[in-house]
Order: structure tokens, then C-alpha cells, then sequence
């Protein structure tokens, strides 16, 4: 008989479990909590996403079947599923909001010397948004169409190890720029968006504190070439210009000089403009770089197909937080991320 520790044990044993105390405290997460604490609660959230359990009811059994076992997998309250739906509404999802901030510091140390596909020092962080269709009726409090609700995940990710970095979970009628508003720009970083980003006004705020973005331009731009740069053709390079814009709102909200690089996409057959205010890289690596953006819809796909995103165990906004945080956007991609960086290992 085995009397070692359980796998799911093992790997929570790389939670930080102070560090989630003091997410605890700062939201006085076990306020008047007798049994059923926070770190139960997160387990049982963990265990859930893990295992692809298909609802609380279905936690419930599954937990209940194995109550001698309970104990040894850290779970000291009882398990039930009115205790664990209270939980899910009324404790601050924040609380694992915080705590998966912690484990994403954790990971990214692990992984800020690893290759993403291009030789460069500075950081790299891809921006981009997903959609999670919920159900009218049971989300109410969601509204995104006349028959249907959604939220969006706004999400930055460092390509070095693709770990998420930010966040912002928000109803679907919010433009994607908003996630723009919740960054705070490094010195030296590579910012890489798509052209639902395309705002003057924010993206000289990024050039203001010395960060680099590249992002697509769209076909209606207005603006005035000031200098070329040779190319070379057969990497699919069409054209390095430094430009001006022109446009009565685009010139007066980004006054300085951009960078305009077009180029080829022989695959698809496509032309691709990119904006960038880096002036230094070669232009075949500035369309090497937007290429690498890829990674973030890889990512996007990953937690939908691994993890309980689209069908929710709560139908409160809170008990949706709750069970994104606690699971997509943190506890368990940065779990994973740290297995993988010990050899041996799951």
C-alpha cells in the first residue's frame, strides 16, 4: 500500500502557501470561517480544473468517495457543494487574483534566459483578447448581445516561457483597448498588438516611457513619408519608411516619427503593414516579431481545451472570477510552468 504522498499533493506542494496566506489577510478571505477556509476552497478549484469535473455536484461525489484521503491532500473542512457554492459567491476572487500574480514572478524568473523564436534581450510581451460566450439567463449581470452574454479575457503575456503577465476579466461589450489603460510600460520592452490596439493617444504613452511596440497598421492611414531604407526583397521585405502622420486626430496624438515596415507573407499570399517606434532592429525582424504573436492564440486555446473556462460552476460574477483566476490566468499555468522547469518531474 502506498503511504506516500498523493500527485496532487506533490504538486501543490510548489504553491507558495504563505505567500496565499497573505492574499487571505489582505482580503479577509477566513473572516468568521470556521471549517471550509480559502485554502480549502483553492484545492477544491484546483483539484476540480485538474480532473475536469463537470460540476459541483460532480466535486461533491468525487471528493466524498475518497474522504480518508482527503486529509493527506491538504483538504482539512468537509466537502460539500452548497459550502463550496457559498464560497465561490462570497469570498473576493481577488484573493487567488493576487496569489497567481505571485506564481507568475515565480515562473517568469525561471524562464527569463529561454528562446521564444527570436535572438533579442528585452522582454517581450504579446497583447490580445478571447471571448467566452455565456449563457442570457443564467448570466444576466453579462449582457453582450440582445440574446446572448460573454466576457473577455484581456491578456499580456511575456513569449519568454508564454506566460501570462496581466489579466483584466471584463464584460464583452469593452474594446479591447482597455487593456492598454491597466499596463505599466518597462523601459526597453517590445510591446506586440494586433490593429484592434491601433490607438495614437495610448501607444505614444508607451513611447513616452521609452517602450517599443509593434503593431499592424490599417489601410486607411494617413500619413507622409519622410525617409527609405533599403531592403531586401527576397526576405519579403516591400518597405522600411520612416513616416509622419497626417490624419487631424493621429498627428496631434502621436506627434513624433513612426517606423512603417511592409512585407510579404508568402504563405498567405498577403501584404502586412506594421507601425513600430523602434528605428534600431532590422526590418525583417521587426515581421519576425509580429509572427511571434501567435503564441498568445496558442495560449488562448490551451486553457479552452484544458481548462473549465467555458461552462462555470457559479453563475455570480464573482464564482466566474473566481474560477478564471483560480485556474487560467495564474495558479495552474504557473504551476505547470514551474514543473517543467524541474527535471524529474510531472
Amino acid at each position: 500500500m502506498n503511504s506516500g504522498k498523493t500527485v496532487f499533493s506533490q504538486i501543490m506542494d510548489y504553491l507558495p502557501l504563505h505567500e496565499f496566506r497573505n492574499c487571505v489577510k489582505r482580503y479577509q478571505g477566513d473572516y468568521k470561517v470556521k471549517t471550509f477556509s480559502c485554502h480549502d476552497q483553492f484545492l477544491c478549484m484546483a483539484f476540480a480544473q485538474l480532473t475536469h469535473r463537470e460540476s459541483l455536484r460532480d466535486i461533491e461525489a468525487c471528493l466524498r468517495s475518497m474522504q480518508n484521503k482527503l486529509y493527506h491532500m491538504g483538504i482539512r473542512g468537509g466537502v460539500s457543494r452548497n459550502t463550496l457554492a457559498h464560497a465561490n459567491e462570497r469570498r473576493d476572487w481577488r484573493i487567488f487574483a493576487d496569489f497567481a500574480q505571485v506564481l507568475i514572478q515565480q515562473a517568469r524568473t525561471l524562464y527569463a534566459d529561454e528562446e521564444f523564436g527570436v535572438e533579442l534581450e528585452q522582454t517581450v510581451y504579446a497583447l490580445d483578447t478571447t471571448t467566452i460566450d455565456l449563457c442570457l439567463a443564467l448570466f444576466p449581470w453579462a449582457k453582450f448581445q440582445r440574446w446572448k452574454a460573454a466576457i473577455k479575457l484581456h491578456t499580456a503575456m511575456d513569449l519568454r516561457g508564454s506566460i501570462p503577465t496581466v489579466i483584466k476579466i471584463t464584460d464583452a461589450k469593452k474594446y479591447d483597448l482597455c487593456l492598454l489603460d491597466e499596463l505599466l510600460p518597462e523601459a526597453g520592452s517590445f510591446y506586440i498588438m494586433d490593429r484592434g490596439y491601433l490607438d495614437f493617444f495610448r501607444l505614444y504613452t508607451l513611447n513616452l516611457f521609452r517602450s517599443y511596440f509593434v503593431i499592424r497598421a490599417k489601410s486607411n492611414l494617413q500619413f507622409r513619408r519622410i525617409y527609405s531604407r533599403p531592403i531586401d526583397w527576397d526576405c519579403g521585405l516591400r518597405c522600411d519608411q520612416t513616416i509622419v502622420l497626417t490624419g487631424i486626430n493621429s498627428s496631434r496624438y502621436y506627434p513624433d516619427h513612426l517606423r512603417r515596415v511592409r512585407f510579404f507573407d508568402a504563405d498567405n499570399d498577403r501584404h502586412l503593414t506594421f507601425l513600430t517606434n523602434n528605428f534600431i532592429l532590422p526590418p525583417a525582424l521587426i515581421a519576425e516579431l509580429y509572427k511571434c504573436r501567435w503564441q498568445i492564440e496558442l495560449f488562448f486555446r490551451w486553457i479552452k481545451q484544458h481548462l473549465r473556462i467555458k461552462s462555470f460552476y457559479g453563475t455570480s460574477e464573482n464564482a466566474v472570477k473566481t474560477q478564471i483566476t483560480s485556474g487560467a490566468d495564474g495558479p495552474l499555468p504557473g504551476v505547470v510552468s514551474l514543473l517543467r522547469s524541474v527535471p524529474g518531474r510531472v
